[in-house]
């Protein structure tokens, strides 16, 4: 029998805890308490504490969680923020939708993080903060970055969509700048079924914000404070999240085997990550870059083997960043990659005979 392939196989990774997640949804039916139940705050607790923060204030998505961290600080039209133009829209998205600007800087050649010694030059008296993303997984300088924001008195907003676990030396990201920001989208390395996000803090005053901005800008029934929103974390959602936190650990160390083993047997014919060896990446994605880029998705896709492009158009020339003024050559080191990169099949249960099959192809696409 012919073996079938997929990106990423969340249905394995159901039948494995089904038991265990099917009694924690039926828990929450029969409670009915389908907002803001216990589980809710109990995953608070438990994010919180796995990623070495003080407070976690579970959201409806990751990018409601960057919404909401950006509201917490106050964000107001005209003010600017700066960011990667090398990420999901969503990251530089909130920015514009709260009618402040995205500035984009350049991103490293090596990590395709955000290229830290280029920050401080497109800091103006408007700038209010810094999103660093942690792109695939593999933390950001934060070190440098928060030394910048210290210096211009900004505000430092962890994008963690992707990386939930990993490590900046030895400390875990979402506890490096005032706010971190996850997403539990489903295909993430802790995904609920359906959205979901948290933000994490130490500041007690940032959360008490997080808490009412979420909750229409109320912390006391039909009392409302300030202005805000209806973005609170589904009870099933952290249900399920709580049978799945116990695991994360084990599924990053699975995926970082699994990374290793690809770059192994791949590194002489496409360019595989560099992770720097101060920081623990735990691989959302595993990413190569080769100049034959379309040909090597084209044949893969040909022989059984799904890959994904994250991502082709870097966000400084997207037509909703048109108003931006940005031009082709603004940005060379995003717009070069987002020609190159192609992320293969990774998800923690992967077997190393899954795994032969795409390196495999690989090889024959290179002639070897």
């Amino acid at each position: 029998m012919e073996l079938k392939l997929n990106f990423t196989d969340l249905k394995f990774q159901y039948k494995e805890l089904e038991k265990e997640i099917d009694t924690a949804i039926k828990e929450v039916l029969e409670s009915t308490q389908f907002i803001n139940g216990p589980q809710v705050k109990k995953l608070e607790e438990e994010v919180a504490k796995y990623s070495e923060a003080k407070y976690g204030i579970g959201v409806s998505s990751g990018t409601d969680a960057l919404l909401l961290a950006l509201m917490a600080i106050d964000l107001q039209p005209g003010d600017e923020v700066i960011t990667t133009p090398f990420t999901f829209i969503a990251t530089a998205e909130v920015i514009s939708f709260l009618k402040a600007k995205p500035v984009f800087v350049d991103i490293d050649d090596n990590t395709y993080n955000i290229d830290a010694s280029k920050i401080e030059e497109k800091i103006t008296n408007r700038t209010k903060a810094i999103i660093p993303v942690h792109l695939y997984g593999q933390p950001a300088d934060m070190d440098e970055i928060n030394a910048i924001a210290q210096k211009h008195n900004l505000y430092v907003i962890e994008d963690a969509a992707q990386a939930i676990g990993a490590e900046y030396k030895g400390k875990k990201v979402c506890g490096l700048g005032d706010m971190g920001c996850i997403s539990f989208f489903p295909s993430k390395n802790l995904g609920a079924y359906g959205d979901g996000g948290m933000i994490t803090t130490n500041s007690d005053k940032l959360r008490d914000k997080l808490l009412m901005l979420r909750n229409h800008g109320s912390a006391k029934k039909y009392v409302h404070q300030i202005i805000g929103t209806n973005a609170r974390l589904d009870t099933i959602q952290a249900a399920i999240l709580l049978v799945k936190i116990k695991h994360i650990e084990e599924w990053n160390n699975n995926r970082i085997k699994i990374a290793n083993r690809y770059s192994e047997n791949l590194k002489d014919f496409a360019r595989v990550p560099f992770i720097k060896n101060d920081r623990k990446a735990i691989f959302h994605q595993y990413t190569i870059r080769t100049d034959r880029r379309d040909e090597l998705q084209k044949y893969l896709l040909e022989n059984g083997i799904p890959t994904a492009i994250h991502y082709p158009i870097p966000l400084h020339m997207q037509e909703a960043f048109q108003y931006l003024d940005y031009k082709e050559g603004d940005l060379p080191v995003s717009e070069n990659l987002a020609r190159e990169v192609i992320s293969l099949p990774m998800f923690p249960e992967m077997t190393e005979e899954q795994q032969d099959i795409v390196i495999n192809e690989i090889k024959k696409f290179y002639g070897k």
